[in-house]
């Protein structure tokens, strides 16, 4: 036996441990183990000549010792640029193994393993060289992670040097002129521009010749999309030599002129705009690249983190492949997405968490995301005892298995080969990976921001501390490398350029704001969402087979059957929810439009209602008839997604920006869960448009109804869209019929080229089995999407009618199976279907059908201060302009949206009926 070969490092030393324990005392071991050192005695080649005196304490000492410089090395390294002493551990020394020097001279290097055993003469030398390894300004921390095969990876490629120079070389020069223009920009913008925000990335310069490195790495393999999340430290650098976004757009910015010519149009279509470290760009990057790549930096709100899952989705967009039938096809190949967080904000923001548990899963992989923190050691003005409490910011991404390297942002060798190692890792493993690039922040949290009010000791350091540029430069001069003046003459040049650029800036022709598309006058209207009835039977009938043999539940079985016949009869009400939604997916699908449909137990629906994914009950196999839809010529794909709303929403919102030709519907489990997820909705989806041009088409499926189950389960909170809804930004709707909800789905993948619009849908709960909310093949075949229903009843003795009751929703079904409603023809119920664009002409004929009029009611479940009456009220008044009084009926103002007791929750509700049909 070879006791080095078959028992590496630990190992070994653990056997010559039993080994010693079996010469002082047999019977301290088992009986194999006796048996086997019985015949067996520790081997002396690769010893050093006194190894076989040398107590086994000693040489388990030794291994133990490398095996801790690996996994804790990091403990000890030289990672903060300002001087601050590292933790340390006492694993780390030699006295904790009752070892000395002298010891270690006298042991194989063998001992210590992996590649510095080859090339040292002793244990010492070799332990030496670990230590400068994993204990110098790159603290290699991967002792989390459990896959053996990838953790072999990372320490021999941190072992072996691979990704230094000279085994992987670096061009000094070109870096040199790469940190001289970083530091010139931030450098020119402060002295022009003094106290401007501008969130300037000194202290972390080597930020961008690291993503110089990666994007030239990843396009060598075949990536075709880079995608770039982060907040908006160091943002206007990266903006303007990653994205080369021009320095004359940039200083324009800075300008910030005021086109009066323009103000009539940005008027009419709510543009803003926004900050300038906000915003976004892409460009098209191929010289001196092996193929051409797009590189995406989306905007991004003050919300640091909240653009990591939009991201992570326009990533899994980018890289997906939808056209043909059949579930959709993604290849991590082609894409990369790069997340730069904050060291604040990475453990003390939630929807990182929630993105990171994105990252294996199904439907949300991407092949792995680099992840670079941009640690300056310091939160706005809080320190890290007061704002984590972990050790190091990147500590989260332990729980996911993220390999993770921390570097000392001043040491530009170790930083790029830092992410190289990331590069690598990620095109071997597909899986994440983290750089800690710690540094400090030279000014403010802003440049109009006193830090020295705060940390007044750390600034001091900051202030006599050499810029990341400036060490690289000395370096430099040391070896020969470059001229004495060489340096300055470089940063000269970048400042004179600058200065050029400015001197001959036009800032109201240079600055471009993207002002989205107006779309075509009407263009909702002239949408045509009826589909044949002949197409809608062949299609049904698709969607009902399974494969030989395939086991159905039972009870799935019978709702099956129903669904058979649904369409025999065109004029019979026989046509539920739930078959009204696979008809649009089918006939959208077949109309070659992809669609993502994902959300929480989205796949069988969370009242039982949906089943687009079967399971056979014999053998658990899975069967998606749209998967394998006949007609469809374009992909669908369908994930239940994690019990996440923040990061969910935020990667549909991401992929479908990233993709606005396909159909993206998100639907929460009950619609109040969408709660989870305001900043998503507040940042992105209601004002995307608006700030950055954007034209996000997301549709957002919310169930929503008060039916008794409490204040959690009730409301969807549409009081919150509509108070967000202005300048046609989204369209929200609440249909109460199958036929609706068919045509309101159609109409919305119609208009994904023509007039992109966010679609928040309030859908049915109890009225996904009504007969009420039923429709017939007539309606799918003929009808189309109606903004307001007027009471077909009630028209036919509309003289007669004195109060009319506008509703929406639910509600509506409540008043008609109320006893009442039918011995009172005073009253006329009408539905308004879509609360926004406000339906101010389809309501106008409604009122005007109306000749005897008396008073008009907006009658809703929702207490006073929520659901839609806050918005329509004032509409209302305008339409009315004092003709009839308006009345409103519904539940006072409240705190909590909905009755915890079913008990009380029917009699409030019967109140609201009696009183909307009462004659007084």
């Amino acid at each position: 036996m070879d006791l080095w070969h078959d028992f590496p490092g630990p190992n070994a030393g653990y056997i010559l441990e039993l080994y010693d324990r079996y010469r002082q005392n047999p019977e301290s071991v088992d009986e194999a183990t006796r048996a086997f050192f019985s015949h067996w005695s520790p081997p002396t080649d690769g010893l050093a000549p006194a190894a076989v005196q040398v107590d086994a304490a000693k040489i388990v000492g030794v291994v133990n010792l490398a095996h801790a410089i690996r996994a804790f090395g990091h403990l000890a390294a030289r990672l903060d640029p300002l001087g601050a002493h590292p933790r340390g551990d006492p694993s780390l020394d030699l006295v904790t193994y009752g070892l000395s020097e002298e010891d270690l001279r006298k042991l194989s290097a063998a001992l210590v393993g992996g590649p510095v055993a080859e090339t040292a003469e002793n244990a010492w030398e070799a332990i030496q060289a670990l230590r400068a390894i994993y204990s110098s300004t790159t603290g290699h921390d991967y002792d989390h992670i459990r896959d053996p095969e990838e953790r072999d990876w990372l320490r021999y490629a941190a072992e072996s040097r691979r990704f230094f120079a000279p085994q992987d070389p670096i061009d000094a020069s070109a870096l040199l002129d790469r940190l001289t223009q970083v530091e010139a920009f931030e450098q020119f913008l402060n002295r022009v521009f003094p106290g401007k925000t501008r969130f300037s990335l000194e202290g972390l310069d080597v930020l961008v010749p690291m993503l110089d490195e990666i994007i030239t790495r990843a396009a060598g393999r075949g990536v075709r999309n880079i995608l770039i999340g982060m907040a908006h430290r160091g943002r206007l650098n990266v903006l303007a030599h990653i994205l080369h976004k021009p320095y004359t757009q940039i200083l324009a910015e800075f300008k910030d002129p005021m086109r009066a010519r323009d103000l009539t149009l940005r008027e009419e279509l709510g543009w803003t705009g926004d900050v300038k470290y906000h915003a976004g760009a892409e460009v098209e990057l191929d010289d001196s690249l092996p193929v051409g790549v797009k590189v995406t930096l989306p905007p991004n709100p003050s919300h640091v983190e909240s653009s990591d899952s939009v991201v992570e989705g326009m990533a899994r967009a980018a890289g997906s492949r939808v056209n043909g039938p059949g579930p959709s096809h993604f290849d991590p190949r082609v894409t990369l997405p790069i997340l730069i967080h904050g060291d604040a904000a990475f453990p003390g923001q939630g929807i990182v968490a929630e993105t990171l548990n994105l990252s294996r899963l199904p439907g949300y992989y991407t092949g792995g995301t680099i992840h670079i923190i941009e640690n300056n050691q310091l939160g706005y003005t809080t320190n890290p005892h007061d704002g984590r409490s972990t050790l190091y910011a990147s500590d989260l991404a332990k729980g996911f298995e993220i390999p993770i390297v921390h570097v000392n942002a001043d040491d530009v060798t170790a930083c790029i080969a830092a992410a190289r190692l990331a590069c690598e890792y990620r095109a071997r493993f597909r899986g994440d990976f983290l750089v800690d690039l710690i540094g400090y922040r030279r000014h403010g949290h802003n440049e109009g921001d006193e830090p020295s009010f705060t940390q007044p000791a750390m600034y001091r350091r900051i202030e006599e501390h050499p810029s990341v540029r400036a060490i690289w430069a000395n370096a430099l001069r040391e070896r020969g490398g470059v001229r004495d003046d060489y340096p300055k003459e470089l940063l000269d040049r970048d400042m004179a350029d600058l200065q050029q650029t400015l001197e001959t800036l036009r800032p109201e022709e240079e600055l471009a704001e993207p002002l989205p598309e107006v779309p075509p006058p009407g263009a909702a209207r002239k949408v045509k969402t009826a589909v044949p009835a002949d197409k809608l039977r062949v299609l049904n009938e698709a969607l009902l087979r399974v494969p030989e043999g395939f086991a159905l539940n039972p009870k799935l079985e019978r709702a099956m059957r129903r669904r058979r016949t649904a369409l025999d009869n065109p004029d019979e009400n026989t046509i539920d929810w739930a078959t009204a939604e696979q008809l649009a997916f089918a006939s959208i699908l077949a109309d070659g439009t992809a669609i993502r449909l994902t959300g929480e137990d989205v796949e069988r629906g969370t009242f039982g209602q949906r089943h687009v994914v079967f399971h056979d009950v014999q053998t658990g196999a899975r069967y998606a008839p749209l998967q394998v839809l006949p007609e469809a010529s374009a992909a669908f794909a369908v994930y239940d997604s994690p019990l996440s709303e923040n990061a969910a929403l935020g990667f549909e919102y991401g992929y479908n920006v990233e993709a606005p030709e396909r159909l993206v519907l998100w639907e929460a489990q009950y619609g109040d869960f969408v709660n989870g997820a305001q900043m998503i909705i507040d940042e992105f989806i209601s004002s995307a448009r608006a700030k950055w041009g954007q034209t996000p088409s997301l549709v957002i499926l919310l169930p929503h109804a008060f039916e008794g189950q409490g204040p959690d389960h009730s409301s969807a909170r549409p009081e919150r869209f509509l108070s967000l809804a202005a300048e046609t930004n989204m369209r929200i709707a609440y249909p109460t019929t199958a036929a609706q909800y068919f045509h309101l789905l159609r109409r919305q993948a119609a208009l994904l080229k023509t007039d992109p619009l966010p679609l928040i849908a309030l859908t049915a709960k109890s009225l996904l089995r009504h007969p009420l909310a039923a429709s017939s093949l007539r309606d799918l075949a003929e009808g189309h999407w109606q903004p307001v229903i007027d009471d077909s009843g009630a028209r036919e003795h509309r003289d007669q009618v004195h109060r009319l009751v506008l509703c929406s929703g639910k509600v509506h079904v409540d008043l008609e199976t109320n006893e009442e409603r039918a011995k009172n023809q005073a009253v006329a119920v009408v539905r308004v279907e879509q609360l926004y664009p406000y339906p101010q002409e389809e309501l106008e004929s409604v009122l005007n059908a109306y000749p005897n009029l008396a008073e008009v009611a907006w009658l809703q479940e929702e207490p006073e201060n929520m659901g839609a009456w806050g918005y329509m009220r004032p509409l209302l008044t305008g339409l009315i302009h004092g003709r009839w009084p308006l009345r409103y009926i519904g539940r006072l103002r409240n705190a909590s949206p909905a009755e915890g007791s079913m008990a009380r929750h029917a009699r409030n509700q019967k109140l609201l009926v009696e009183e909307a049909l009462s004659e007084t």
